[in-house]
C-alpha cells in the first residue's frame, strides 16, 4: 500500500469509528440521565421493550433473528426496545420496491425459456417458476457457460473479455484493492474509456474500508470512468450501514457477464497470501443470460445514483437476435435485504429439499438457522449424500468458531463435513444430482442471506454442472473429513459456541 494515502485514510476511518462510539455513549448517557431524573421513564421504556418483543415475535422472520433481538431486549430492557425501534424505523423498502417494479420487464427483453425448460426438467419446474414468476428472474436458453475453479483462471479470462469491449463495461464489486489484479483491470478500463467505451465502476465503501485511497471515486472519474460508491460509511448510527453490496458482477457489452466469489484484489488470485492458498470459483455467461446480470447492475446503479435511466439503450440484441448455442438453461438471480423475498436463502433451500442422490456445498461460513439445519439433516437421513466443504483456516476467528458449532448436529444427522486444508475456502457453490448447480456470492451466514445485496446464477443441465461437481470432489480429496474426535470440545468451548450461535444473526 502507498503509505502516504493509507495514513490519511486510516486517520479518517479512526475519526469515523470514534464518532460512532461517542454517539453510543451519548445515547446511553441520555437514557440513564432521563431514567434517574424522571421516575416514569424506566417503566415507560420497559413497557416499550415489552411491546417491541411482542412485535418481533409476531413478525414474519427467521427464528434466529427473533431470538437474538428478544434476548438483547430482555438483557437490556431499558435500552433494548428503544434501540430496536430506532433500528426498524430506518429501514425503508419503498424506493427499492418501486424501482424493481419499474425495471422488472427489462429482464424479459430476450424472452424467457421457462416453458421449454419446465418440459425438459419437470422436477425443477417449481424452482424455476418460483425464481421467475415470484422473484422476477427469468430462465434463459441461448447461453454458453464457463466455470472457473480458481480466481486465477477467472482473472485471465476477464482480462481478455475486457479488451474486447466495444460499447460498455460495468463492474460491481464488494472489494477493490490496488495491486496486480486491479491495476491490470484499471489499465484496460482507462484505455477503453479513452476510446469511447462507457465504463462504470460500483464498489462497496465498507468492503473497501481500508483498501482504497481517499476520494478514489474522483480519481476514477478523472480517468473517464464513471464511478459510484455504495452506501458510504458515515459517522452516524444507521441500521442501513449493515446493508452492504456484496455482489461481484462484471458485464461486457451485455453479451458476457461474470459472477462468483472472486473480488478485485490480489489475495483472490493468490498474488498475496493472507490465510494460505485462497480457493475460489466463478462462472462466465455468454449470450442471453448475460443481459440479466446487466439489468441487475443497472438497477443497483440507479438505486445508488438516485436517477432514472433508460435500460433498453444497453440491450445488445435490439438489431439482431442472440444466436449463441444453448448450453442447458441459466437463471441468474439477485437478492436485496430491503424486501421480504430472501431469494438467496430460498434458492438454496429448494436445492436442499429437491436433491435426490447427492448435494455438495462449498461455503466459507456455515451459520444457518434451524430451518436450513433441519432441511440438511432431513436430506441426509433420506439417503441423499450431503457433503459440506468449509475452510480449515479462518479469516474471522469468532465466525469460524460459530461455524464449527454446527458440525455436531449435522454429522449426527448423516451430513459429511470437510475442511479445506492449506488455505481458505471462499467458494460459494451448490451442486446436486448432475443436473443443477448454483454459483454466486451468497454465503451460508445471516449477513449474506438477510442483510447484504447478493447475486448468483442457477445452472440447469449445463456442462458446467459436471465441472462444478468434479471440482468439488477433487477439492474434497485434498481436504480433511471431520470426525467425531474433531468435534469433541471442552465445556467452556461449547458454552462459548452456544453464546455465539445465539448472536449469530449479528455476525
Amino acid at each position: 500500500m502507498h503509505k502516504k494515502w493509507y495514513k490519511k485514510l486510516l486517520q479518517h476511518r479512526l475519526v469515523v469509528a470514534l464518532l460512532l462510539v461517542l454517539q453510543v455513549l451519548m445515547l446511553v448517557w441520555l437514557i440513564q440521565s432521563g431514567v434517574r431524573r424522571y421516575a416514569f421513564m424506566g417503566p415507560v421504556l420497559g413497557i416499550l421493550s415489552a411491546f417491541a418483543v411482542l412485535y418481533i415475535i409476531s413478525r414474519q422472520s427467521t427464528a434466529g433473528y427473533k431470538l437474538t433481538w428478544t434476548v438483547l431486549i430482555l438483557l437490556f430492557p431499558v435500552f433494548g426496545g428503544l434501540m430496536y425501534i430506532l433500528y426498524r424505523i430506518q429501514s425503508s423498502t419503498i424506493s427499492v420496491s418501486r424501482m424493481e417494479e419499474q425495471t422488472r420487464p427489462y429482464f424479459h427483453l430476450p424472452g424467457d425459456a421457462l416453458d421449454m425448460a419446465s418440459r425438459e426438467m419437470p422436477s425443477y419446474s417449481t424452482q424455476m417458476v418460483s425464481l421467475q414468476n415470484h422473484s422476477g428472474f427469468p430462465v434463459y436458453d441461448r447461453t454458453k457457460t464457463e466455470f472457473f475453479p480458481s480466481g486465477e483462471t477467472k482473472f485471465a479470462a476477464l482480462l481478455e473479455d475486457l479488451k474486447k469491449a466495444k460499447k460498455y463495461i460495468f463492474l460491481e464489486y464488494f472489494i477493490v484493492q490496488e495491486g496486480e489484479m486491479w491495476d491490470s483491470v484499471l489499465e484496460i478500463l482507462e484505455d477503453k474509456a479513452a476510446r469511447g467505451v462507457e465504463v462504470r465502476v460500483l464498489y462497496d465503501d465498507m468492503g473497501c474500508f481500508l483498501l482504497l485511497p481517499p476520494k478514489y471515486k474522483k480519481t476514477l472519474e478523472k480517468k473517464g470512468i464513471r464511478c459510484q460508491v455504495f452506501n458510504p460509511f458515515r459517522p452516524f448510527l444507521l441500521a442501513l450501514q449493515n446493508n452492504r453490496d456484496h455482489r461481484k458482477i462484471a458485464v461486457i457489452d451485455g453479451t458476457v457477464a461474470y459472477t462468483g466469489g472472486v473480488n478485485l484484489a490480489d489475495e483472490y488470485i493468490n498474488r498475496v497470501e493472507r490465510f494460505g492458498h485462497w480457493r475460489d470459483t466463478a462462472v462466465r455467461l455468454e449470450g442471453a443470460a448475460a443481459w440479466s446480470m446487466t439489468v441487475m447492475f443497472l438497477q443497483m446503479w440507479r438505486l445508488v445514483r438516485g436517477a432514472d435511466e433508460e435500460f433498453s439503450r444497453f440491450y445488445p440484441y435490439a438489431d439482431a437476435p442472440c444466436t449463441v448455442e444453448s448450453d442447458g438453461y441459466v437463471q441468474p438471480y439477485a437478492d436485496t435485504p430491503l424486501d421480504r423475498d430472501h431469494v438467496g436463502e430460498r434458492t438454496y433451500m429448494q436445492m436442499i429439499m429437491g436433491a435426490k442422490r447427492y448435494l455438495y456445498i462449498s461455503t466459507p461460513y456455515l451459520i444457518i438457522d434451524d430451518s436450513m439445519l433441519s432441511a440438511l439433516v432431513t436430506a441426509a437421513e433420506s439417503g441423499v449424500d450431503v457433503r459440506i466443504l468449509t475452510p480449515e483456516k479462518w479469516d474471522k476467528r469468532l465466525v469460524h468458531l460459530t461455524t464449527r458449532s454446527y458440525y455436531r448436529e449435522l454429522m449426527r444427522g448423516g451430513v459429511k463435513i470437510y475442511e479445506y486444508t492449506g488455505g481458505f475456502n471462499h467458494a460459494k457453490t451448490f451442486v446436486a444430482d448432475d443436473e443443477v448447480a448454483a454459483v454466486g456470492t451468497v454465503n451460508l451466514d445471516f449477513r449474506s442471506l438477510y442483510l447484504h445485496f447478493e447475486c448468483g446464477t442457477k445452472l440447469y443441465k449445463t456442462g458446467t454442472v459436471e465441472e462444478i461437481r468434479r471440482d468439488f470432489l477433487q477439492t474434497v480429496a485434498r481436504s480433511r473429513e471431520i470426525t467425531d474426535a474433531d468435534i469433541k470440545s471442552s465445556a467452556f468451548t461449547r458454552m462459548m459456541q452456544s453464546i455465539l450461535r445465539l448472536f449469530a444473526p449479528l455476525m
